[in-house]
């Protein structure tokens, strides 16, 4: 976490991680799934794993320890896999990382009537103003809500953009995964 403000909150903390992680991996990637566990805990009830993920023995860091997931299926919709998602107790919260072409808000008045969602994704991906944006949005069991964006335009680690309600619409998609 060498870029991760340490004044941020563990869920801050957690999504600046993965938004790293993903950074590292460069663009053009598929969709990424975590499970985010209480660091703590895992240290304590599974040593063995916390120290092969290099997790030291800082008893007072309060955190999470984001753990990826198989591959996200790419041949469905986002939003149907993850309604198949269910996490066992020991699963504090949950991050996505995503990639996506974004407008800005003056276009949505020029989006033409009547697109099939193909015809609309390639206008958009056609359009002069898109630009491409990393997503990764997380939210815990108890509703908080973390996200981070990053403009493939402004590559940097100083340039990302956090906040709690950026992607509504995907952070209710994961706190769904949580509901019995």
């Amino acid at each position: 976490m060498s870029n991760t403000p340490m004044a941020a909150s563990p869920l801050t903390r957690a999504v600046l991680e993965i938004d790293e992680y993903a950074s590292g991996l460069g663009w053009d990637q598929p969709a990424r799934l975590f499970a985010l566990v209480d660091t703590a805990r895992l240290r304590a009830q599974e040593p063995a794993l916390a120290a092969q993920l290099g997790l030291g023995d800082e008893q007072g860091a309060a955190g999470f320890t984001p753990i990826e997931q198989d591959e996200v299926p790419t041949d469905r919709p986002l939003d149907e896999f993850l309604g198949t998602i269910a996490w066992p107790e020991t699963v504090t919260g949950c991050a996505l990382t995503v990639e996506r072409l974004m407008l800005p808000p003056s276009a949505e008045e020029q989006i033409p009537k009547g697109l099939d969602e193909a015809a609309l994704a390639q206008w958009v991906a056609d359009h002069p103003e898109r630009q491409e944006v990393r997503m990764t949005v997380a939210v815990l069991r108890d509703g908080t809500r973390e996200s981070a964006l990053r403009l493939r335009e402004k590559d940097s680690p100083t340039e990302v953009l956090t906040g709690a309600n950026l992607v509504p619409g995907l952070a209710e998609a994961l706190a769904a995964t949580f509901e019995e």
